[in-house]
């Protein structure tokens, strides 16, 4: 997916809705310049859970406003008192019916590279042909 011209959540959920198969889950794999990676699944008409291996980059990168909701970060995303957490944040459910554990997503954000932890997953979930096509 081309995320240039999408200015929001809402955005994403639209595209990820656009190409999903039939009522399959839609999951778009972020990793931005070996910093930080994020899972976000789209099921159907509901909201889009998330999870992001490190909130503080995240904050700090151009998707900070858009992956950075007070369902990611537990609170008011515009609460300058409480700033992204550095570390995981997010749904670490996100993934776990499809076969990661929720301890295991999290722990492949330390001592990884993101685009290492994302080929993991996409290993895990069978589609790490399909990731390295689109990388």
């Amino acid at each position: 997916m081309d995320l240039d011209d999408v200015e929001d959540l809402d955005g994403i959920a639209d595209l990820a809705r656009a190409s999903a198969v039939d009522e399959e889950p839609v999951l778009l794999l972020l990793e931005q310049e070996d910093l930080w990676f994020a899972v976000i699944r789209v099921d159907g008409e509901e909201d889009p859970r998330i999870y992001v291996s490190d909130g503080a980059a995240v904050a700090r990168s151009a998707y900070g406003d858009t992956l950075l909701t007070a369902d990611v970060l537990g609170h008011d995303p515009d609460d300058d008192e409480e700033p992204a957490p550095p570390g995981p944040a997010g749904d670490n459910t996100v993934l776990e019916d499809l076969g990661v554990d929720p301890d295991e997503l999290a722990d492949l954000g330390g001592g990884r590279l993101p685009a290492e932890a994302l080929t993991v997953i996409a290993d895990r979930l069978g589609c790490a042909d399909e990731l390295e096509t689109v990388r």
